[in-house]
């Protein structure tokens, strides 16, 4: 039945941050927000929507573990799963808004987390708040530095930039409904496989409830990548990496402070969040000079994989 529940678990967060997703980019074609910013605002908080919900799902039930390794692992999985399928799907070109602004404001935030947890092993309520505040100030800054680019609806489905705004609210009603209920599927059967197998319930959220929640970002960008839509593919994984730490962790840690009770948090995975996020840039100025070729695609993915195989044959 624990099975059962992480499948059906899955496949409605699926289907909720498809819907999401498809919803959120065609009302911001409406509102003629650029390209750059759909990915790194409205699609990357649509797909963080599932870390979201898990995360508020699992501090409420008393399981801080998985609310914090969930979007530890995601970011994760973000750069090493999505964004290595990505690149070897198609070389991503990289401008140098990554790295003056994109890439420093994801270290800023991922360093500003591992601060806040060293600190007092909790993220506090006022912790979450400083998150939240920083996120607004982030949003700002990068509408401001937006303002000067042409909106270009070119290459984008002509199907999602004239759906009715009737649509688009029927569509946000599904995902956000799908999403739920998804989310407290995916919650309980993973408490219940971490029980069966024996291993803590960290290791089991850092693994297949990050996979799990990671799964829109990897639809989104993959779709993104296949249409030649570049700037939404790399700037919703790059947003969507902000959006887990400020929102997700700002958000739950508002509701209740989210403790760390298990020491690889701190002691191993962190930093394998951090290394991620770190290894981006020289990978950026390695040879070829601003791609992500499909080299570099297989490296961030056979890296991702290690990263699993240790996780479970240090703790089965």
């Amino acid at each position: 039945m624990s099975i059962f529940y992480v499948i059906i678990g899955l496949i409605l967060l699926v289907v909720g941050g498809e819907f999401l997703v498809r919803s959120s980019i065609s009302l911001s074609f409406k509102l003629n927000i650029s390209k750059m910013v759909i990915g790194m605002t409205v699609v990357s908080f649509a797909t963080s929507a599932p870390e979201l919900l898990v995360s508020l799902q699992a501090a409420l039930d008393g399981s801080p573990a998985i609310s914090i390794n969930n979007v530890i692992g995601s970011n994760i999985a973000n750069i090493g799963l999505v964004l290595g399928i990505t690149a070897i799907i198609g070389p991503i070109a990289v401008n140098k808004d990554f790295y003056k602004f994109n890439w420093p404001v994801m270290m800023l935030f991922s360093l500003m987390l591992y601060y806040f947890l060293y600190n007092d092993n909790v993220l506090t309520f006022m912790e979450g708040l400083i998150l939240l505040a920083a996120l607004s100030v982030f949003l700002i800054v990068l509408i401001r530095r937006a303002r000067k680019e042409e909106v270009s609806l070119d290459e984008v489905d002509d199907a999602l930039a004239e759906i009715g705004y009737g649509k688009i609210f029927i569509w946000l009603l599904i995902g956000g409904a799908a999403l739920y209920f998804g989310s407290d599927l995916l919650v309980v059967g993973a408490k219940d496989i971490a029980q069966n197998m024996g291993v803590s319930e960290g290791v089991i959220s850092i693994t297949m409830i990050a996979i799990g929640t990671s799964v829109p970002e990897l639809a989104a960008s993959v779709i993104a990548a296949i249409k030649g839509e570049k700037a939404i593919s790399l700037g919703n994984l790059i947003g969507s990496n902000i959006f887990n730490i400020a929102s997700v962790l700002g958000v739950t840690a508002l509701i209740k402070e989210i403790p760390v009770t298990e020491a690889q948090i701190l002691s191993r995975d962190i930093f394998w969040m951090l290394g991620f996020a770190g290894i981006l840039l020289p990978l950026v100025f390695m040879p070829k000079k601003f791609i992500l070729s499909r080299f570099k695609g297989v490296f961030l993915f056979f890296g991702y994989g290690l990263f699993i195989y240790l996780i479970f044959k240090t703790t089965v």
